[in-house]
């Protein structure tokens, strides 16, 4: 099994194209968090050129956080082009249990089977058909509460199901892995699970997706705990986090990842 770091190491040198259909909350941050990673970021949603850019990608990030009608018949094209393709995408469900229209999109998303389903622990339930402890887009349910879930999940999609969380939890309905790093204050700032997505998806182009998922969610925890090292606060944190991430190197993140599996 390759180690974390080749991951980080195979992104600096390649520096793939990540499409990303994301929220208006985490475009800029996201973008700023897959440049220093290694990573080429694109945000493109219209319909008329989705299609046509997914074609270029090595891979698609999707993230329903402020969809709507347009942005979601988007996210159907340009997973369907990634799907047939062969290359990875990743969907994270924001809120899929607020609304009727999130339910729904992400039914028609799951059909096309993503490579990676990113989310906290009451979505991941949520499409599992079980009920969850939601407050909007945030979880009520524990990380542990939704493992079974996630595992049936897998099943139905084929790929990779992460659940994110104090420990994430990974798994593809066989293996299961968790991933023990990270700082409490990412959790103070917004769309950090949103720009996660797009590490992952740069992690997972050309690469075996459950492995390059675990060490895409550990390097991102290192990372935060290099950051938290020196924040003072969540805006000092943030800053220090990008700066933390550009600085991450393939032997820092192979000492300090803590993954466990898979099992």
């Amino acid at each position: 099994m390759q180690t974390p770091g080749y991951f980080l190491r195979t992104v600096r040198e390649t520096g793939p194209l990540v499409h990303n259909i994301t929220n208006f909350v985490a475009m800029n941050v996201m973008a700023n968090v897959q440049l220093a990673i290694g990573a080429s970021p694109a945000m493109v949603h219209a319909r008329e050129e989705v299609a046509e850019f997914a074609g270029l990608a090595g891979a698609l990030t999707v993230n329903i956080g402020t969809a709507d009608p347009d942005w979601g018949a988007a996210m159907e094209t340009a997973a369907t082009v990634m799907r047939d393709a062969g290359r990875p995408w990743v969907l994270d469900p924001v809120g899929v249990a607020a609304t009727r229209f999130r339910q729904d999109l992400c039914d028609r998303l799951l059909d096309l089977g993503p490579s990676v389903v990113r989310g906290n622990a009451s979505e991941i339930r949520t499409l599992a058909g079980l009920a969850g402890s939601a407050r909007g887009v945030d979880a009520g349910d524990s990380v542990e509460a939704a493992e079974e879930a996630a595992r049936a999940l897998a099943s139905r999609t084929g790929g990779v199901i992460a659940v994110s969380g104090e420990t994430d939890f990974v798994t593809d309905g066989t293996r299961a892995a968790r991933v023990r790093n990270g700082h409490p204050l990412m959790s103070r700032i917004t769309v950090m699970g949103c720009s996660l997505n797009g590490v992952i998806g740069a992690f997972c182009v050309d690469q075996p997706v459950f492995e390059a998922t675990a060490a895409a969610l550990a390097a991102y925890g290192v990372a935060g705990e290099a950051a938290g090292c020196t924040a003072t606060g969540p805006g000092s944190f943030q800053v220090a986090f990008l700066d933390a991430l550009y600085h991450l190197s393939p032997e820092d993140l192979d000492r300090d990842a803590r993954i466990e599996g898979p099992a």
